[in-house]
């Protein structure tokens, strides 16, 4: 309850709901068809478009609704993918040992130097079709090398503790011992790992779209801005052609991030707000700051007045 109670973590995950939701019922809710051209060519927001349109007349506030479900969709498909694999090679490699440990432990080595958005845009170039699916499993399967090499880090750090030395010692399995021993302290790790990944997924995502590696006639917020930056939306003073976008990627970033920052607190007792709370000597609350020595002058005060 400590977590859900962080103020970060609520407004985070209230916007993530907020998101989720129109990724659901976002195609549905939109007020055109988002590839239907139009008349209304140029137009500002108004009360008929409410983020205006395109060049084509298309409206700007359907593309961005039907837009969500891809964006959403291959940030979860690809983070689930790229934690499982994480944990699977992290913990494995750090736990058992030997020389299949350190060969999983090499193959992620491989993978953390080689740039992450290059090798997917070299993947996907290549491929027949760019899908939604097809990209959350290419960005899920080259994102998870990271998430692995702090996962056996912890694993190694964990593996000699006492209760895990007395779950060996009273003759538990290896697995018993993973599934029970170490995975729930490493439960904070893995979920900020892959709310990590989720952001870098969106990301990517949004990248490919917008530089037209992916296929431009799938909405997302990527492709919103591919077409607005393909047809000068700045230069013909179009603003509201990509701000609203923008404006999404903005707030689902700072969403994860929130949660991120809720998972960090929790699992490190030394950034959490209330966890450092002192009473001076007349009965005040005195709150400390991580990093800082806290001083009540006051209290001061008191002891040298007594002292003499």
């Amino acid at each position: 309850m400590r977590f859900v109670r962080n103020r970060k973590v609520v407004v985070g995950l209230v916007i993530l709901g907020f998101f989720g939701l129109l990724a659901v019922v976002g195609p549905w809710v939109a007020p055109y068809d988002p590839s239907a051209r139009s008349a209304d060519i140029l137009q500002a927001p108004s009360g008929q478009h409410w983020f205006g349109t395109t060049h084509l007349g298309q409206d700007v506030l359907s593309q961005v609704l039907a837009g969500a479900r891809g964006v959403v969709f291959v940030g979860l498909v690809a983070g689930v993918v790229a934690t499982v694999l994480s944990v699977v090679i992290g913990v494995t490699s750090g736990y058992l040992g030997g020389a299949a440990a350190e060969g999983l432990s090499a193959v992620s080595n491989v993978f953390l130097v080689i740039p992450s958005l290059p090798l997917i845009i070299i993947i996907t170039s290549t491929l027949p079709e760019t899908t939604d699916l097809t990209i959350a499993l290419v960005i899920g399967l080259t994102s998870w090398a990271w998430g692995a090499r702090v996962l056996r880090a912890q694993t190694l750090s964990l593996r000699r503790r006492e209760y895990v030395e007395a779950a060996r010692a009273t003759g538990e399995s290896t697995w018993r011992i993973i599934g029970f021993e170490i995975l729930p302290n490493l439960t904070a790790v893995i979920a900020a790992s892959f709310v990590g990944t989720v952001i870098f997924a969106v990301l990517s995502e949004i990248t490919l779209a917008f530089i037209g590696v992916s296929s431009v006639s799938e909405w997302n917020w990527g492709t919103i801005l591919f077409w607005a930056q393909s047809q000068q939306a700045l230069a013909q003073g179009a603003w509201w052609w990509f701000v609203p976008a923008g404006l999404a990627i903005a707030v689902l970033g700072t969403a994860l991030s929130l949660v991120n920052f809720g998972i960090d607190e929790y699992a490190n007792p030394r950034l959490r707000g209330g966890a450092g709370t002192r009473k001076d000597a007349r009965g005040r609350v005195v709150r400390m700051r991580v990093g800082f020595t806290p001083v009540v002058h006051s209290g001061q005060k008191d002891a040298q007045e007594v002292g003499r």
